[in-house]
């Protein structure tokens, strides 16, 4: 089983990245910031815009570490990939089935229901544990409706309606997440998904947190030698990391919205980790991302029983595991894709 190693966050926007002595050297002006083995790395995360070294983006890619770009804002810029490391036949075929959207079909409905299921249960689960706090009637009703959208996702035979399937559901979830959130209602409140940009705090770390995982899914599918530029329900864009975003969607809500709701309800951030930009949008300021990226570290190392390995692993291995397990099925050693469905 592969090891859950260490993701360097920096930060600091001035900063520098470089190689010495099979170190990472952070470095602000001529000042040290610190220095961290290359071996105790599995990724490299940097905000900012100063850049890193070409000695240290190729010591990265010959290692397998991943090395990704971000704006100081969080906005993803780009990804440094090594040598790719896997059988050509495996991308042979993971192209083959992307452009037959019948094909595509039959993997990505399984990552549709993966994420319809999953939703509904940070819902029963938010309904069991919190009855006093939450519209314990709206979301019976919401869970209902999302369980008959899992059945007709896994029906489904073309993209379209899987599509469909998918608005619908997370039209639904979204519809009463307000409700989970139990703590400072004034700062933080969730009327709609709001993207580009987010306009409230909520959304902000919805959207933040979504780039992380996309991240995450994407050095894993990588590191399992398939494409994540070519997706299955994503379809071809420039630039766009497709098959990670496929392979989030059964994640999303588990991964992501559970870890926004526990930083909310457990207060550890407030209305002075947030910036409103000129153009309305509101982003996670410096100290508001060193606490997120911290407590997410922290919550990929704990353990969970995955429900197709039936093994305890990290919460850290999870999109690597189903990577690999997606590559099973392109290979044809399984016949279908076993989404991760949590209980």
């Amino acid at each position: 089983m592969r090891k859950l190693l260490n993701t360097l966050y920096v930060m600091t926007p001035e900063t520098y990245l470089s190689l010495e002595n099979e170190n990472v050297v952070v470095m602000k002006d001529d000042d040290i910031l610190g220095k961290i083995p290359l071996h105790t790395l599995e990724q490299i995360v940097y905000f900012g815009y100063k850049g890193a070294s070409p000695s240290l983006m190729g010591a990265c890619a010959a290692r397998q570490i991943g090395l990704c770009f971000y704006r100081p804002s969080g906005r993803f810029l780009a990804r440094v990939v090594g040598t790719t490391w896997g059988n050509v036949l495996l991308r042979k075929e993971q192209y083959r089935r992307s452009d037959d959207k019948t094909l595509s079909c039959n993997i990505a409905r399984y990552f549709i229901v993966g994420k319809i299921f999953n939703a509904r249960g940070v819902l029963e689960r938010a309904k069991r544990d919190h009855p006093l706090n939450v519209d314990v009637e709206a979301i019976k009703e919401v869970s209902s409706s999302l369980l008959h959208l899992a059945r007709e996702a896994r029906e489904c035979r073309d993209l379209d309606s899987l599509r469909g399937c998918e608005g619908e559901a997370a039209s639904l979830y979204f519809s009463v997440f307000d409700t989970l959130i139990l703590q400072n209602k004034k700062v933080f409140y969730f009327e709609q998904r709001r993207k580009r940009p987010p306009t409230d705090p909520v959304n902000a770390l919805l959207s933040f947190a979504y780039t992380v995982l996309a991240n995450d899914c994407a050095s894993a599918l990588e590191s399992v030698g398939l494409d994540a530029y070519v997706g299955f329900l994503h379809r071809d864009r420039p630039g766009r990391t497709s098959l990670a975003l496929d392979l989030m969607e059964e994640l999303r809500s588990i991964y992501a919205d559970r870890f926004v709701l526990t930083l909310l309800n457990n207060r550890k951030l407030n209305a002075g980790h947030f910036e409103q930009q000129e153009n309305g949008a509101v982003l996670l300021n410096d100290k508001g991302r060193k606490i997120f990226l911290t407590d997410w570290q922290e919550r990929k190392k704990d353990l969970i029983t995955h429900p197709f390995l039936a093994e305890k692993i990290p919460w850290g291995l999870v999109p690597f595991v189903q990577a690999q397990l997606l590559a099973r099925v392109l290979r044809g050693d399984l016949d279908e894709y076993p989404a991760f469905l949590w209980k």
